[in-house]
């Protein structure tokens, strides 16, 4: 049986000997600009899809992430101008190309 640790408190760590390996992921854009981030390896095993390879994982992530924020902008937070209301329609044409499926298909949650 494993011990849970009340509500708003870490487990205690200490006396862990395993090391929780990392993976960065280097990301590059258009205009030259980059970046790092580094997350948890077993993470991104957790959540790929069949034999995806970690870095299609993590860009699935970041597609699913972009959609999810301009849905929830867009539906469910400010008003949203004609600009922004493209920007979400033009992430949703992008999600489905890439999954195969509706943002909303996808989630479950349609409008």
């Amino acid at each position: 049986m494993q011990a849970t640790a009340p509500l708003g408190t870490l487990p205690d760590r200490m006396g862990m000997t395993d090391e929780v390996q990392t993976t960065t992921f280097s990301i590059s854009s258009d205009d030259g600009e980059t970046d790092e981030v580094t997350v948890p390896s077993g993470l991104v095993d957790l959540v790929a899809e069949g034999d995806q390879t970690d870095a299609e994982t993590v860009g699935d992530l970041v597609l699913l992430s972009f959609a999810s924020r301009a849905h929830h902008i867009v539906h469910h937070g400010h008003e949203a101008d004609e600009d922004l209301e493209a920007q979400e329609a033009e992430v949703m044409d992008l999600f489905e190309e890439r999954f195969g499926v509706t943002f909303g298909e996808a989630t479950g949650h349609q409008h």
